[in-house]
């Protein structure tokens, strides 16, 4: 196939809209957020001066920040899935299964709100912008309808600096996730609704009665009414305050993604003026987001990811690369639509945690939760991939250095994967299995953390993790 050409001129445009569709949802939806009935607005109510605060814009300046110089790690808030990703971090737990164990908020929307810096950056492939949603979600919602969610939406969005038509786009966006997701099911179901001519106010009810949810920022209902924002609304201020008037998470969760999405449809040119207007080109913060090195404008935020893109695409896109004019082979729609690299992304193992080694990653598999109980033999694995891709554990070796005491059979190759058993007469809080790899000119040492029964506690469902 050949590749996607992105005018830069067309490029700037797309992803400014972008970010003022950010703005611009956001703050319409922000007063209403929460609220599980339907609203009525047709504009801004009240209408702003400047744009109000978005935390979920923020992650994502941080985001672009650590593309930019690779040594700026985020801040994560201390509450819902934010607050378990940085409690299991500290507790030495590495991605994915930092963004899984026990953690009761993966279904959330607090990483589908983070998709477009990853299409902003992998503009035309959405296959990349997928994959790169894939591994920002194992950070806190591995194995949850949140990690489905920032997928779908980064290769929407990537898809819409090629291509316009709603419908294609959400195709595209549905073959990069499960097709037994519930946001898929969501999705869908919304989209029937439009194609069988039921009205909006029906399709809403349906997406609230089926897929409905005690907690307003769910995912899987806030999917369904973004989707009927974008395909029942007549113009673009009617399909925010549509998507809006839905209700739930009406911020950065409905009105803003779709704020986002007819922004790199359209371009920042093609936004009516009415809604640019009133929240010009500020950023606004919330309280708690460290500010230094972020961006505080919507131009230099276009700025800033202009300058990583043209390098990402440069060095990791196979679909799409920047030239001064856009045009599409005439495979275009293949190309979007392919999803052969993020496959096997779809069913990785969410009880593992991963380290890399100079582009060696090293999977410990905890075959369950990462706990070893006193007197219990318990059996893990370890499997080696370049790209994401598996290495022949054939041709590669792997030691394993236990805490004093515990006793530790010596790795054997089954399956693809080496495989070595653990017994433990006593388990401290906290312990650290150090184990040496090889693989062929690639390897180095590697740190996993294996908890005891002191450090995991139960966690009541719905509560935030704990502070000590």
């Amino acid at each position: 196939m050949g590749k996607i050409l992105l005018g830069r001129d067309d490029y700037l445009d797309k992803m400014r809209g972008c970010w003022l569709g950010k703005n611009i949802g956001g703050t319409l939806g922000t007063p209403y957020e929460g609220k599980k009935y339907a609203h009525c607005l047709d504009y801004y109510d009240p209408v702003p001066t400047e744009p109000l605060p978005n935390d979920d814009l923020d992650f994502q300046l941080v985001w672009l920040k650590m593309l930019e110089d690779r040594g700026v790690c985020p801040t994560f808030k201390d509450f819902s899935e934010y607050s378990f990703c940085t409690y299991n971090l500290l507790r030495g737990l590495k991605p994915p299964i930092s963004g899984a164990f026990q953690n009761y908020w993966v279904d959330e929307m607090g990483s589908p709100i983070r998709s477009e810096i990853w299409a902003c950056v992998a503009p035309g492939d959405p296959q990349l912008a997928a994959s790169m949603a894939w591994m920002d979600s194992s950070m806190d919602h591995a194995g949850g309808e949140g990690r489905w969610g920032e997928m779908f939406w980064a290769a929407v969005e990537s898809a819409a600096f090629v291509i316009q038509d709603p419908k294609t786009l959400i195709e595209i966006g549905l073959s990069m996730i499960p097709v037994s997701s519930h946001v898929a099911r969501a999705i869908r179901e919304a989209s029937r609704c439009h194609e069988c001519g039921i009205e909006w106010g029906e399709a809403r009810e349906r997406i609230a009665t089926t897929f409905g949810h005690h907690n307003p920022c769910n995912a899987v209902p806030n999917h369904g009414f973004t989707i009927i924002g974008w395909l029942y609304g007549k113009d673009y201020g009617d399909k925010l305050c549509k998507a809006v008037n839905c209700g739930y998470d009406t911020d950065c969760c409905t009105g803003a993604t779709l704020g986002s999405v007819l922004g790199i449809i359209h371009g920042a040119s093609g936004i009516p003026e009415e809604w640019k207007r009133p929240v010009g080109e500020a950023i606004t913060p919330v309280g708690f987001t460290v500010t230094e090195g972020l961006p505080k404008t919507i131009g230099e935020l276009v700025a800033r990811t202009r300058k990583v893109a043209e390098e990402f695409l440069s060095r990791r896109s196979r679909a799409a690369e920047f030239a001064g004019r856009t045009s599409a082979p005439e495979d275009a729609l293949s190309s979007l639509f392919d999803n052969q690299q993020v496959r096997g992304l779809l069913c990785f193992d969410v009880h593992c945690s991963v380290e890399d080694l100079g582009g060696l990653q090293v999977a410990f598999h905890y075959g369950g939760e990462p706990v070893l109980r006193p007197g219990v033999r318990k059996t893990f694995e370890v499997s080696l991939m370049e790209s994401w891709k598996p290495v022949d554990a054939s041709a590669a070796t792997v030691g394993v250095k236990a805490p004093a005491g515990w006793e530790v059979s010596q790795p054997l190759v089954e399956g693809g994967r080496f495989k070595f058993s653990v017994l433990a007469g006593a388990v401290d809080a906290r312990n650290v299995l150090e184990l040496a790899v090889k693989a062929g000119q690639r390897g180095g040492r590697a740190e996993f953390t294996v908890l005891g029964p002191e450090a995991a506690k139960p966690i009541p469902a719905s509560t935030h993790a704990p502070k000590d």
